[in-house]
């Protein structure tokens, strides 16, 4: 039987079923979005390099979260567009890998980033003596090229695992990007061992890094509660709670999708909480820096008067 299998070389993205109207709705959000994604994260990029106060450890990492939300976004949004535009898209069997490797590297990038950032957090708020002196200029290098090097390595093995897997049935995914979950439901051969080393990787990816940063903020708040001022509580607390925000937005999406059951989840929700950590959510973090920080509104206002003069 298995002779007469033929594989699949490209898929059909379904997208959201729903009417014309409805459809063209979305689509003008989100290419609203899309374009306010790559405004804000390149305003965070030109704002970190060109304002000498925002070169320090938390900025450069910021800086680095926004590469990796404007990747994502161009990875994945464009072909969205087009699928809802369209009422559905078909993508070639290596344009889905490609997007999924990207997608899931961009992805396991922002979790490594934010757990650095997070330790980052911990050692000025924690250890402010010996912060100029751990979280040097080459350090931050070293973190930022580690988070992303351990990133494409762990996706390499998911790819290397799924590029095993024969698709030879229906070719049809009902989702709105190319995703490790769809995929593995459409696959003709045993999955077992993609599963085992999905739930093996999740290990490095997701649990340990969420770990790091709830005992790095159980010891932030200790630290802030120590101090005996409110004044030095609240702005100790400033320096760290868009971050605490940016994590909680992530994970919370994250978790949904992925490790808790999707048994009850229908495919429509399933879809909108996917949409919350891959396209609002990197419209969401520039906001919240920009918002929610004095030293980039600061330098925002500087370069518009220096424009303006």
């Amino acid at each position: 039987m298995e002779n007469n299998l033929t594989a699949v070389t490209e898929f059909f993205l379904l997208g959201f079923q729903i009417n014309q109207g409805l459809r063209h709705s979305l689509f003008s959000i989100f290419l609203v979005v899309y374009c306010g994604t790559i405004c804000g994260n390149l305003l965070i990029l030109i704002l970190v390099s060109i304002s000498k106060t925002l070169h320090t450890p938390m900025y450069f990492f910021i800086s680095q979260l926004s590469i990796c939300d404007l990747l994502l976004t161009i990875d994945l949004v464009p072909n969205l567009l087009h699928v809802l535009l369209n009422n559905g898209g078909t993508i070639t069997f290596i344009g889905c890998m490609t997007q999924f490797c990207f997608f899931s590297a961009e992805e396991t990038s922002e979790c490594f980033l934010l757990t650095v950032m997070s330790y980052d957090r911990y050692l000025a708020i924690c250890n402010p003596l010996h912060y100029a002196s751990i979280m040097t200029s080459s350090c931050c290098v070293i973190l930022a090229a580690m988070c992303w090097f351990f990133a494409f390595s762990v996706v390499f093995i998911d790819i290397i695992f799924t590029t095993q897997l024969i698709f030879c049935g229906p070719n049809i995914i009902d989702h709105l990007f190319c995703d490790m979950v769809p995929l593995l439901e459409l696959a003709c051969s045993d999955t077992f061992i993609v599963h085992l080393g999905i739930y093996l990787l999740s290990i490095p990816v997701i649990f340990i890094p969420t770990a790091i940063i709830v005992q790095s903020y159980t010891y932030i708040v200790l630290a802030i509660l120590r101090i005996p001022s409110i004044t030095g509580r609240h702005k100790a607390f400033s320096t760290c709670s868009s971050h605490l925000i940016v994590v909680s937005i992530f994970y919370w999406t994250m978790f949904s999708v992925y490790v808790v059951p999707t048994k009850g989840l229908t495919l429509t929700m399933s879809k909108v909480l996917s949409l919350l950590y891959t396209v609002f959510t990197p419209l969401v973090n520039p906001i919240i820096y920009s918002l929610r920080n004095k030293d980039i509104t600061k330098a925002v206002q500087k370069v518009v008067y220096q424009r303006v003069i």
